[in-house]
């Protein structure tokens, strides 16, 4: 697992020297105009990348405030019901009481 760990190394290394060396052999202005035409076709994946994750982002937010308001919501109700259920004890034994 050793060497094959090694040799992907080697090999990520190597795709990066060759990548970098194409960018760095860029002699004519049709080189040119390919690697801007890539570079810009890059930024514009990007961006409608980024819009994406930011949509996403902005309904999960929409989704956990919703999540948040039903949870505060049923607390409030458990404490009403809590509160009628200690109103209810209350009441049982004052009438436990009067018969006693």
């Amino acid at each position: 697992s050793a060497q094959i760990a090694d040799l992907q190394q080697k090999l990520l290394d190597a795709d990066s020297d060759r990548a970098k060396q194409r960018w760095d052999s860029i002699a004519t202005i049709l080189e040119a105009k390919c690697a801007l035409k890539y570079l810009l076709g890059e930024l514009v994946s990007s961006k409608v990348q980024e819009s994406k994750l930011q949509s996403s982002l902005e309904q999960s937010q929409a989704s956990c405030s919703d999540v948040q308001k039903m949870l505060m919501e049923e607390r409030n109700h458990k404490a009403e019901l809590e509160a009628e259920f200690q109103n209810q004890i209350l009441v049982q034994e004052q009438q436990h009481q009067e018969k006693v």
